[in-house]
This record gives structure tokens, sequence and C-alpha cells, in this order.
């Protein structure tokens, strides 16, 4: 039998869901659902699935803290899976805790419309925290020679135990650290991880822009634009590439290629513009 749905989809049943006061919590939380994915779940293929899908409802999130209301057919072609799939990750999420869903219905026609999806803050039971136990005094026992000897041995064995699992913790977290390098741009890196959290993919982009801006005196090495002027040609062209991906515009291909095209384009146009050209930092 059919739950009766009582929430009407408006702004200001969305603002009344909103589980969050600044964006900077929401980002906070998702940070460390992110970790707790990490450790938890096993397959690594469900693991960048789960952690697909929780940056994608942040990024839909920002209007109405912590809540979201796309469909689940929009999620699946953002994702580029099944719906099944998707029911099945909110199913995982909300079994972790992270998020739960409200069914919604349209004032119009009151039918039901797509669920709001709330993240919800990180409880005390993510974050790993046990609580202190008090435990009660008991009177001295007196110790003889041999039992010190057994309980310094089982010290040492604890001890070294400690250690190990220190060093595979710390190996554990270098595995899975996803550093950007050096020479990337720090402001390129900032914009182009907030749609791509691979390392790989953030320098392959900013490759592009290297490779596009030639070589235009060999004797000297001198390239067609500075090191300012890169970022940022960099940051128009990825802001444009951004729109048409939102717009769902077909890449055939790839999405690199399609970002080398634009960069070329703003590349050809702004090295015949003077005012451009002389700036010590130009502005698009």
């Amino acid at each position: 039998m059919k739950k009766r749905i009582d929430v009407i989809s408006n702004e200001e049943s969305y603002n009344n869901l909103s589980s969050f006061t600044v964006i900077e919590e929401l980002n906070k939380t998702v940070r460390v659902y992110r970790d707790v994915i990490r450790l938890d779940i096993k397959r690594s293929d469900v693991q960048s699935r789960l952690i697909a899908l929780l940056e994608l409802l942040k990024r839909h999130s920002c209007k109405q803290l912590g809540v979201s209301y796309m469909c689940k057919n929009t999620i699946a072609d953002k994702l580029e899976v099944s719906y099944k799939t998707v029911q099945r990750l909110m199913k995982k999420l909300e079994v972790l805790g992270m998020i739960c869903q409200v069914p919604m219905k349209r004032k119009k026609d009151m039918m039901q419309t797509a669920n709001a999806i709330i993240i919800q803050p990180v409880n005390d039971e993510m974050t790993g925290k046990t609580p202190v136990k008090m435990t009660k005094k008991c009177p001295a026992i007196k110790t003889t020679t041999s039992f010190l000897k057994q309980n310094i041995k089982n010290n040492k064995r604890k001890a070294v135990a400690q250690f190990s699992h220190v060093d595979n913790s710390l190996a554990k977290s270098l595995n899975q650290a996803n550093f950007v390098a050096h020479w990337v741009a720090g402001v390129f890196s900032n914009l182009v991880g907030s749609f791509y959290e691979k390392a790989e993919t953030i320098q392959e982009f900013w490759k592009v822009i290297k490779q596009c801006n030639r070589v235009v005196d060999y004797s000297t090495n001198k390239r067609a634009f500075t090191r300012g002027q890169e970022i940022e040609i960099g940051t128009k062209a990825f802001k444009q590439f951004a729109m048409k991906v939102k717009s769902r515009v077909k890449m055939h291909k790839g999405k690199f290629a399609y970002f080398n095209g634009i960069v070329n384009k703003l590349m050809n146009n702004l090295y015949f513009d003077a005012e451009f050209m002389d700036a010590k930092n130009p502005t698009l």
C-alpha cells in the first residue's frame, strides 16, 4: 500500500528541509562521508560511484543547502549509469546514514514528483570517536618477578603491533592521496577540481593549455602567451567548456579534444588583441 505524500514541492518546503546554514558545513560533511565510504566499502567500483553520486548531490544542493531535487533519470544520465543502479546507490547512502529522501507532490495536480534528497549532517558516530569509560579503582595486587617479566613481553608485543598498524595505515593513506602536480596553476586547479576529482584529469586539462601555447621565437624559446595569460585563457576556456557540458553537447572525440578546440579558438583571437597582449595582468 502506498504511503500518503504530504509535502508539496515548492521553494518554501525545500528551505524548511535544508539541513545546513553555511556551505562550508556542507563541504566538510561531504569530505567526511567520502572518507567513510573509502573505509567501509571494499569494492572500488562501488566506492567511485557512491562518491560521484555524493558529489553530484552536493553540487545541486547549493540553493537550498543540503537539499537537491533531481529525478533519478537525470542523475542516471549525468553519472552515465542505469536507473536501477541509481536506486541501489541511493539506498546504500541511506543505509550509511548520509542522505534521506522525502516524497514530494506537485502543487498543480497533486501528483507525485521527484523526491527531495537531503544530505544529513555528520553524526558523532561518523568521526570514529568512542566515549570514555569510567573505571573503578581496585586494590593493589602483589606481583612476582615472573609476573613482571610476562607483562614486559606482552607490552613489547602490543607496541610492535601498534607501530605496524600505524605504518600500514600511513602507507594506505599515501596510496589513496590525490595530489595535483606542482606545475599546474593553483587557480586553474581549484576551478577544475570543483568538477573533476582525479588529479590526472586536472593535469590533462592544463597540458592542453600548455600545448596550445606555441613557441613563437625558437632562439629564446619564447611562447605566444605568458604564464599569467595562460591562466586567464585557461580559466575562460574551462568556464565555456563547463557550460557546454551542462548543455549536454556531444563531444565525439572526447572532452580533452573538445577543450583543445575551445583553447585554440581563444588563443587565436586574443593573440591579435593588442589590449590583451600589452596588459600585465590581463582580465577576460
